[in-house]
Order: structure tokens, then C-alpha cells, then sequence
């Protein structure tokens, strides 16, 4: 199975249809007044699409077991078909959308299988997805269009050549990914001065952005919070809660992070740990959601 474990919770949402096409009006007429000899078939199908969605990962061997925390199963009449519709939604780190196929097809078998006493030409029809709501795939809602960025290593050993730095490099090549494709990058020591000259150039020179990546931990030379905390004017703490949140769900440690962000003037700032892990965890709990600040702070409509 594909792994999934890096992906954060959002709300899922899917919608998919199915239809049941006959041969006669006679079967439709059957179908609408409930005299199908083998009984109703619109609340049989209904049954059977509830059970199909909930067991999808246990017939299809790469979907994941997920919560399923709502499910609504729909017809409609047109013509001489019948329009099977259905819509599923779960908050979790993988979309609905086979579940919900899997639903309609289902739904259209056990019609199908009700049917054919009455009807030897019925034949299931059309299976799709019609709409999908949640994750990566989303229509991008978050602009990052000519957003200047800086990357900033705190780092001793790697400011004086000791050790190659990872995690400013990763978190380069991530904001890549993200559409961030004017990035400054540059190392500096850990030291309380040189962190806030560092910020306060960056925030004359109107950055959008400035990630600084190391010394938000408990050492001696972990100062990075200590110095940017004072320049901040606009704290956004739910930024920091959502980074130690996703990485105390993967490292038990990660609640030992003291990272700080929010708005120094008009430039977006977030501290970041020192490991490369914990940097691209910290990424990944983030963006790109957290772009929309930009259009928040430009008074956009929501």
C-alpha cells in the first residue's frame, strides 16, 4: 500500500454515480410503485452500498481502512434509467473516491440482480466519479504567485564548514515543489545578534518569507526563537501548534520544538527545527495551506 503516513487529516469528500438502464417502461413502473417481485430495490441497493462503502479497503487491496463519517445514497428516474448517486465524506489523510465508486457499483449490481426476473436486457451503465473535494488534487486555493523568499541556517558546525547542512537544502527544494521559486539561501551561526540582523535585513528588503531552520530546541545555543520572539509584531501561534501537533503524531519529541512564527512588518517568519526530518515534517504539516495568510493580510475574499 502506498504509504500515507507523511499526509496530514482534512476533510474528504466524494461523489459518485452509477446508472441502471432498462429495457421498459413497464420496469420503471415496477421499479416506482415498489412492485419489483423480489422486493424494493431502492432500499435493498441502499443497504448494500452502505456495506460496500464501508468494506471497500477489504475488496480493493490498495485502498486504506478509513473512517467512513458519512455516506448518503440518492436516485433518480430519467427516462429508463436509473441514476445511482453517491456521496461519501471522511476527515482523514486519504481521499474517498473509490469508496464511493464502489458504493454505486454496488448499488447498480443489486438492482441489476433484482431486476432481471422482470427485465433479461437491463445492464448496468457508467460508473464515474463526479466529484472529489479534499487533498493535494484540490484546484490550488492558496496563492504563492511572485512571493520572495529567504531560507536561514542556524548553524555552528555548518556556518563553519564542519558539517553540510540538510535541512535548509530540503526546505529549499520543498518550497520548490510548492511554486516558491525565488528562495535566498544562506548559514549563519547561532548567535542572538546575528539571527536578528539576519531577520531585520531580510524584512527591509520586503521578504515575503524567511524560514529559519535550527536552534528552536533546549541547548545553550538554541537561541532562534529568543531572537526573532521580539521582532515579531503579528504572533500566529496556531501555525506552531499545527507543526508540533503533526510531528508529535510521528516523534514524541517533537512537543520539545519552542519554534515561533508570525509577522515581523509585512514578512511572514517561521522557525523551524534543525533536523532535516523534523524540517520536512514541519513543511509538510504547513504548506500550502499556510500561503493563505498572503491573501488574508491583502484583505482577499475568502
Amino acid at each position: 500500500m502506498v504509504d500515507i503516513t507523511h499526509k496530514s487529516f482534512t476533510l474528504r469528500k466524494a461523489i459518485a454515480n452509477a446508472t441502471v438502464q432498462t429495457s421498459s417502461q413497464q420496469t420503471i413502473d415496477a421499479i416506482e410503485q415498489r412492485k419489483v417481485p423480489k422486493g424494493d430495490i431502492f432500499e435493498f441497493s441502499r443497504a448494500a452500498a452502505l456495506f460496500a462503502i464501508k468494506k471497500t479497503s477489504d475488496v480493493i487491496p490498495d485502498c486504506h481502512p478509513l473512517p467512513i463519517e458519512y455516506a448518503a445514497i440518492a436516485y433518480k428516474t430519467e427516462g429508463l434509467s436509473v441514476v445511482i448517486s453517491v456521496e461519501v465524506h471522511t476527515i482523514y489523510k486519504t481521499g474517498v473516491e473509490v469508496e464511493a465508486m464502489h458504493g454505486a457499483s454496488v448499488a447498480a449490481l443489486v438492482m441489476y440482480d433484482m431486476l432481471k426476473p422482470i427485465d433479461k436486457h437491463v445492464e448496468i451503465q457508467n460508473i464515474r466519479l463526479l466529484e472529489k473535494h479534499g487533498g493535494k488534487s484540490d484546484p490550488k486555493k492558496y496563492s504563492e504567485k511572485g512571493l520572495t523568499c529567504a531560507v536561514v541556517v542556524c548553524s555552528d558546525t555548518a556556518y563553519r564548514s564542519e558539517k553540510e547542512d540538510t535541512s535548509g537544502k530540503a526546505i529549499v527544494s520543498l518550497l520548490e515543489k510548492q511554486g516558491l521559486t525565488d528562495v535566498e539561501y544562506t548559514i549563519i551561526p547561532d548567535d542572538f545578534d546575528t539571527i536578528q540582523t539576519t531577520l531585520k535585513n531580510y524584512v527591509a528588503q520586503n521578504k515575503d518569507l524567511v524560514i529559519f531552520t535550527g536552534g528552536t530546541g533546549l541547548s545553550a545555543r538554541d537561541v532562534t526563537p529568543d531572537a526573532v520572539e521580539p521582532l515579531i509584531d503579528t504572533h500566529i501561534p496556531g501555525i506552531m501548534e499545527t507543526a508540533r501537533a503533526y510531528g508529535q503524531q510521528r516523534v514524541k519529541t517533537a512537543m520539545l520544538s519552542r519554534g515561533v512564527a508570525g509577522f515581523a512588518a509585512d514578512t511572514l517568519v517561521l522557525t523551524l527545527p534543525g533536523s532535516k526530518k523534523g524540517a520536512e515534517e514541519t513543511i509538510a504539516a504547513l504548506f500550502p495551506q499556510v500561503l493563505h495568510v498572503f491573501e488574508v493580510r491583502e484583505n482577499r475574499p475568502h
